[in-house]
């Protein structure tokens, strides 16, 4: 009789690599391994022969890079979302696309279950499971880090010695690492001490250190089209080959270094660095025509809204009504953000370096301190103050009368 299967949602780290043995001892699962290509380079190299060792039946690699950079993180990008005002959101919005595809290949292979190896202290676990319940209700969720004995990263690496299983990882070097095509991040070990100071020269990944970029500024000029980045240097491409490049450029610049004490969503705080060189670039880049294009009123509001986008991607909801009529708005909010930004990359800092677009909404004529009569006239100001501070005027009137 046919076991019944499990998909197994897999990176070839530490805690996915003995997750294979363990599902095989103690519920006796088909294990079918899947690894969601987001761009964390070498990393799948190998994993085939590593997950059939481990005692996984068969192997997906899924390629979801262009799908990731076109309908997560550009949509995250437009939003304008960056969690508590510095994270930028690389781990959060990569769970959903992995876990759509773990559904799409579960129930192709009519497996019973989807298995993570996020732990229960976590974010990941709610990314998971919230995508599945919103996709495929009726499958099972395992989480190992929930049931089994194991405590720590020394326990998992314990256990895959045990079990003789090839893993990435020593206690030497127990750094909690998630890479994809927009950041890589780094917890635990001595990050584990907010009073700690990142050693970045042998943290960083995709970067250098502030310190160690070139002495020369590198000028680079983003094209837009309706709040989506479209070129470089005039240079029309593609989403994923942009981000690419905006990751080269901005890590030997020192760009995107981010070092936060985060609230995570099951209550606790987690301190970590990330690394988001291209994504710090294209932000401020937006921003920058966004101060051109959009009113008043709608950069106003669109912060705001901002903040709860953050929130539910960081929450894992990206598969709800709100985050959709979300996205929605601010479709709709960037039909006229399209235009150039120049922007300098100098030590960690990205400056803006002038701004253009067919749709801006500076007129020089209103603002020049020259006579522009006809559109402004100085003389207008007068009984705009007064009825503007009308309120202010009436309540002062008020206080004297009861001193």
């Amino acid at each position: 009789m046919a076991k019944e299967k499990v998909v197994l949602a897999y990176s070839g780290g530490l805690d996915t690599s003995i997750i294979i043995p363990w599902l095989k001892e103690n519920y006796d699962y088909e294990v079918i391994a899947v690894c969601g290509d987001v761009g964390q380079g070498k990393e799948t190299e190998g994993l085939e022969e590593r997950a059939k060792k481990a005692g996984a039946s068969k192997l997906y690699i899924e390629d979801l890079r262009d799908e990731y950079v076109e309908d997560f993180i550009f949509p995250t990008l437009k939003a304008g979302a960056v969690y508590e005002g510095k994270y930028l959101l690389g781990t959060s919005h990569a769970r959903p696309i992995i876990a759509k595809r773990l559904v799409e290949i579960a129930l192709a292979e009519g497996a019973v279950a989807i298995c993570h190896g996020a732990t229960g202290k976590g974010n990941d676990q709610v990314r998971f499971e919230l995508t599945v319940k919103a996709l495929a209700p009726q499958l099972k969720i395992i989480a190992p880090w929930r049931i089994w004995d194991i405590k720590s990263r020394e326990d998992a690496v314990d256990y895959a010695n045990a079990h003789n299983i090839e893993i990435p990882v020593t206690k030497k070097d127990l750094y909690s690492r998630d890479r994809n095509i927009w950041h890589i991040s780094h917890e635990g070990m001595d990050l584990e001490d907010p009073a700690n100071e990142p050693q970045l020269d042998n943290l960083l990944k995709l970067s250098v250190s502030p310190e160690k970029a070139p002495d020369k500024p590198t000028y680079i000029t983003i094209g837009f089209e309706k709040g989506n980045p479209v070129s470089l240097d005039g240079v029309k491409m593609g989403a994923r080959e942009l981000v690419e490049k905006l990751n080269k450029l901005g890590g030997e610049n020192g760009v995107g270094i981010a070092d936060i004490c985060e609230d995570r969503l099951v209550g606790m705080k987690s301190r970590g660095v990330y690394e988001t060189p291209g994504g710090t670039i294209l932000y401020a880049a937006l921003q920058e025509l966004e101060y051109l294009c959009l009113d008043r009123d709608t950069q106003s509001f669109k912060r705001q809204a901002a903040i709860k986008f953050s929130e539910l991607v960081y929450d894992g909801k990206w598969y709800t009504p709100l985050r959709e009529a979300l996205s929605a708005m601010v479709d709709s909010m960037e039909e006229t953000v399209t235009g150039e930004v120049r922007v300098k990359l100098y030590k960690g800092a990205v400056t803006p370096a002038g701004a253009k677009s067919p749709y801006s909404l500076y007129n020089e004529d209103i603002a020049s301190f020259g006579d522009s009569q006809e559109l402004y006239s100085h003389k207008d100001a007068e009984g705009f103050i007064n009825l503007y501070g009308l309120p202010l005027k009436v309540r002062a009137m008020m206080m004297e009368k009861h001193k």
